[in-house]
């Protein structure tokens, strides 16, 4: 998907991978790492590194810490999401206080849009 390999953003996704945050542990260990198909973490699209990937679901998945309220990150936001969505990708985000208040209810929407895709069933 990403043509040549950006060896800078590979080092960043690497070193994101190594130092995920609390929620995006818990959203890995706790839910991805169960389901019967293939989760990317820190993928590398482009010219972004996005959390979570599912490429059978054409499906990214953001959790937003309280930096991406501020203006300038939620226009960067829009030009990652505008950008993904022109590849066909679904871009679903959610904050840091949802995955620590209302963690299955994040499961089950992020499980509704990969079953919309028919990728499993269940």
């Amino acid at each position: 998907m990403n043509g040549k390999a950006n060896k800078y953003l590979t080092n960043i996704s690497q070193s994101l991978r190594k130092d995920m945050t609390l929620e995006e542990k818990r959203l890995w260990y706790d839910f991805f790492k169960k389901l019967p198909i293939t989760i990317n973490r820190q993928k590398v699209i482009g010219k972004y590194v996005v959390d979570f990937y599912c490429a059978s679901a054409k499906i990214v998945v953001e959790l937003d810490g309280s930096q991406h309220y501020e203006e300038k990150a939620q226009i960067k936001d829009k030009e990652r999401d505008a950008f993904l969505s022109s590849l066909g990708l679904k871009v679903l985000r959610y904050s840091n206080y949802d995955i620590d208040k209302n963690f299955d209810g994040v499961c089950k929407d992020i499980l509704k849009h990969i079953n919309t895709s028919s990728v499993i069933k269940g």
